[in-house]
């Protein structure tokens, strides 16, 4: 697919991207070729998902230190305790789904937002695109909410250019999965988990981290809240300067990540973990 016909391969081009993939590239390599990776590689991974999905509850409003995530087992009806439970349900739930992804989706997004919504489920507006109407719970974000209508086509066609595929970098791709999910908020409710689940899955779905060791949930929540919004301003500005900056946080965010997940193979190295 030549890049007049793939928009991501044309973002790929952007100034400033192709420095950011590079950076990418060579962190998730420098990790995955950490001696501790060929005997502990399981270990990694686990705690790699505790603490990507730590960091993205924090970025929903939830930011519980990472020893009362690991210890905690209710999360009960409390709203900080319900946003760590999905955040940890959907993080388990993104490694299933992979075989999916590429087929379908629109299947994959419906079956997270269930996953978020757990049993506090409520009518038939769980695993759905919200209709018009709909009200939509995402504190976070305050930029203008899209027409149920808008949403519906806009989601078709990102269906259609994941189904496509095409040779556009991992990063590229996961970005703008990430930022048109939060920009939709397709569904009720946890809108923002899903949209970092669904990042996560499109890195391990790429290849770029197929062992789902690189969470770049934990460097979205490192970077601040403030540095997200302000990144996130610069995808729904749609100009070529926004989108590279996006991209570049999304980046970052992967590399950040990366450096969570070699300390814990130094630690686990020098028998601290």
């Amino acid at each position: 697919m030549s890049s007049a016909s793939d928009p991501l391969v044309a973002l790929a081009g952007l100034p400033g991207v192709a420095d950011s993939v590079d950076s990418v590239r060579k962190a998730v390599d420098r990790v995955y070729g950490h001696r501790v990776m060929r005997r502990r590689s399981g270990e990694i991974t686990s705690e790699a998902a505790l603490r990507g999905a730590r960091g993205s509850a924090a970025l929903s409003g939830a930011d519980w230190a990472l020893e009362e995530v690991r210890r905690r087992t209710d999360f009960g009806a409390e709203p900080e305790a319900l946003t760590v439970g999905a955040a940890l349900r959907l993080t388990a739930e993104a490694g299933q789904l992979l075989s999916i992804w590429r087929q379908s989706p629109l299947r994959v997004l419906a079956r997270l937002h269930l996953v978020a919504v757990g049993s506090t489920a409520e009518g038939d507006v769980v695993g759905r695109p919200r209709l018009a109407g709909e009200p939509v719970v995402e504190p976070l974000v305050e930029a203008p909410l899209p027409s149920a209508d808008e949403v519906a086509g806009r989601l078709d066609g990102l269906s259609r250019l994941i189904i496509a595929g095409g040779s556009a970098p991992a990063l590229v791709a996961a970005a703008v999965v990430h930022g048109e999910l939060l920009a939709l908020r397709p569904f009720g409710s946890y809108n923002g988990l899903v949209a970092r689940a669904a990042e996560r899955i499109v890195l391990i779905n790429s290849g770029l981290d197929p062992r789902a060791i690189c969470p770049a949930e934990v460097g979205h929540a490192e970077q601040g809240t403030e540095a997200y919004l302000e990144a996130f301003d610069g995808y729904l500005s749609g100009t070529a300067e926004g989108m590279a900056a996006w991209i570049a946080h999304c980046g970052r965010a992967i590399e950040l990540g990366v450096r969570e997940s070699t300390a814990v193979c130094e630690a686990l190295q020098r028998g601290a973990a």
